[in-house]
């Protein structure tokens, strides 16, 4: 068995209506399963001496086969397989093209995949021992090690990630032999770590690491951060990472919730539970360093690899006893027609009803009546703050009632609606100052060093609108609240309706506007979360959504170093309302997008050529922790520079033989160093 691409159908193999068909050197006898790029036949070779005998032929989907990429995956895919031999990886035997279709010829493993062992197994309320589990970890570790340690004709490291250690990837045979397999989204690099584009995120998401989910850079232990959680469902018999919706389970990954794995810790054999824990750290550098050394530290719990073998091999023959998952499939359609069919003649206008949402109205404190408004133009109105607190809505016909009385509405309201220098209830502010970058950087920096906790309130000109009636632009105005946790940005909250998920998406180019009509129109439907409209729609892929919705914090953020006026105010201890995605954003690299946003003052430029003669050399700086802060390398190239005192004319020259950067780069890294005092004037 083989997979047929990134979201297989898999089932028992369906015979071709008319016969086994010609394709290349071999006869396709029976389709397996389709995926998204590809389909996989159980076929045999037309050479009669031909070994073996049955085996698998992978093929590109028709609308894959003229596409570049989808040809070039399907070559490298079948090049990183082939340079990989070892008994527990599926084996390519061969690979070419048919008329005009690539296609590999791959090993049969009789048997099925470890998660339609899983789920018959959930199906029954049993679970594996922890004895047959650690064995086929083991074996999945036992493969991967071969494939982090694959070399080239030259025998230099190839540094081949396989990025799809899921269950549906690992393959178990009726003699309980284990197999990796699918090389569809592996990668292949001579650096030893990989930066994490949408491209190389393909893979099924519950078993991502979480580098690979923050989208920072990753290497072969985002591979067995994978065998964990494989391992761990394996024991606990459920999903590791779980949430109401894709974007809930990224946030799991992210942030490393291993909550189900903890309440099912007295059920795991002794000193398991620390093994598993050190495997799902967050930070990779805290894991084990390579797959034999997890496979080692899974060894105790490997206690009889011939006897769990052999239970292996029971327990995927009775896998295969059950109904494949197509023929579920099958019943489960059925069921579903006949209860369409009941429902239709059954329901009448109650369903219309459902599907045309019945319009919303406002009485606002002030006595003026707004609407009739759709659910989606009444959350604009919220998170803009032209609905307020205390504001009467007529929800979808339901009655008046205070629109924070409203669940389906109360998560829109902004924590404070009022100015900054009304902000009585919530205590007296640390910091008060206009909005400039040094007061910006200011205050951000003293959250990074303090681990603050806190709310940061940014206001300029009150109106939210010009008087020609057009949003203002990102240096005029509005009302920002930055919710700090911790140290971290935690949300980003504004009254600017240009800066809600779906135009920032249209903006990016991710959606049409098309396709945000779309989703506004059926927002109701999915409790008004535009990022699980998104993706139910099949508009845009959860991962794409989970890291836009962070580059819209941090772009806000950059939008406000932008302000020409406008006033700041930070209030120790106050937490954002329920925030169902937090940001989780180091301050550091903000306030460096910020101060790179901005446009270069001209009073800025003139005062630096000033003081061109004068020395720069290290600074005091507030505490080692904004000195270990991560930095870009401009920045930590500078603070090098100056470590021996020279004019800020040397600095620049010394700067300029690198050829990374202009003057103006340089000079904005310095303002903030100088003010961080990192660097300081001799």
């Amino acid at each position: 068995m083989a997979s047929g691409g990134n979201r297989p159908f898999r089932g028992t193999p369906r015979p071709l209506s008319g016969g086994p068909v010609k394709f290349g050197p071999y006869w396709l006898e029976s389709r397996l399963a389709v995926g998204g790029t590809a389909e996989v036949y159980i076929a045999r070779p037309i050479d009669a001496k031909a070994t073996p005998r049955r085996l698998i032929v992978k093929r590109l989907l028709p609308h894959f086969v003229a596409d570049p990429e989808g040809r070039t995956m399907f070559e490298r895919e079948a090049a990183l397989h082939a340079s990989v031999l070892h008994e527990n990886v599926v084996r390519v035997f061969a690979s070419g093209i048919a008329g005009d279709e690539p296609w590999l010829a791959m090993e049969l493993v009789n048997g099925c995949d470890l998660y339609r062992l899983l789920r018959r197994t959930s199906t029954d309320g049993r679970r594996l021992g922890p004895s047959v589990a650690a064995y086929v970890a083991r074996q999945v570790l036992s493969a991967l090690g071969s494939v982090h340690e694959a070399r080239d004709a030259r025998g230099q490291p190839m540094w081949i990630v396989h990025r799809d250690v899921t269950p549906s990837n690992i393959y178990l045979s009726v003699q309980g032999q284990v197999k990796l397999g699918d090389f569809g989204i592996a990668r292949a690099n001579r650096a030893t770590l990989r930066s994490a584009g949408s491209d190389m995120l393909k893979g099924k998401l519950a078993y991502l690491a979480p580098e690979q989910v923050a989208g920072e850079p990753f290497d072969y232990r985002a591979d067995l951060f994978s065998v964990a959680v494989v391992l761990t469902e394996m024991l606990i018999g459920k999903a590791l990472f779980a949430g109401s919706g894709q974007l809930a389970v990224l946030l799991a990954i992210r942030d490393c919730r291993i909550d189900p794995l903890r309440e099912s810790r007295d059920l795991l054999p002794n000193g398991l539970y620390g093994v598993l824990e050190r495997a799902l750290a967050r930070d990779p550098s805290q894991r084990f360093l390579s797959a034999a050394a997890l496979s080692a530290a899974l060894s105790p719990f490997d206690t009889d690899p011939r006897a769990s073998c052999t239970e292996l091999g029971t327990l995927v023959r009775w896998a295969q006893s059950a109904p494949s998952m197509e023929q579920m499939q099958a019943v489960r359609e059925s069921a579903g027609r006949m209860r369409a069919a009941v429902a239709a003649r059954t329901e009448d206008a109650d369903q219309t009803a459902e599907y045309a949402p019945i319009p919303s109205h406002v009485l606002t404190q002030l006595g003026r009546r707004l609407g009739p408004w759709t659910f989606a133009r009444l959350v604009e109105a919220i998170a803009t703050g032209e609905v307020e607190r205390g504001d009467q809505v007529d929800y979808m016909g339901k009655g008046m009632a205070p629109i924070e009385s409203i669940e389906e509405l109360a998560r829109f309201l902004p924590a404070r609606s009022v100015t900054t220098d009304q902000l009585t209830d919530v205590g007296t502010p640390e910091f008060v100052d206009e909005v400039s970058i040094e007061s910006l950087t200011t205050v951000l920096l003293r959250v990074a060093e303090t681990d603050a906790t806190g709310v940061l309130f940014a206001e300029g000109p009150t109106e939210s609108r010009r008087a020609d009636s057009a949003p203002l632009a990102a240096g005029e105005a509005g009302r920002k609240d930055l919710y700090f946790v911790r140290g971290k940005l935690h949300h980003v909250a504004s009254n600017n309706a240009t800066e809600l998920l779906g135009e920032y998406l249209v903006r990016r180019g991710m959606i049409t506007r098309d396709e945000l009509d779309l989703a506004l129109a059926v927002l109701p439907r999915y409790g008004g979360r535009m990022g699980d409209t998104l993706i139910a729609l099949g508009l845009v892929a959860s991962l794409d959504i989970f890291r836009a919705i962070r580059d819209q914090g941090r772009d806000r953020i950059t939008h406000l170093f932008q302000w020409r006026k406008g006033k700041i105010a930070f209030f120790s201890g106050q937490t954002a309302p329920h925030v169902e995605f937090p940001l989780d954003l180091d301050v550091v690299p903000l306030i460096v997008a910020g101060v790179e946003a901005c446009e270069p003052r001209e009073a800025m430029l003139a005062e630096w050529r000033s003081r061109f003669d004068q020395v720069l050399g290290p600074g005091q700086a507030r505490s080692p922790k904004i000195r270990a802060a991560p930095w870009p390398p401009l920045y930590k190239h500078l603070m090098d520079a100056v470590d021996d005192p020279k004019p800020l004319r040397e600095v620049l020259s010394a700067m300029a033989q690198t050829g990374a950067t202009t003057a103006t780069e340089v000079l904005r890294a310095l303002e903030v160093l100088l003010i961080a005092k990192l660097v300081a004037w001799q």
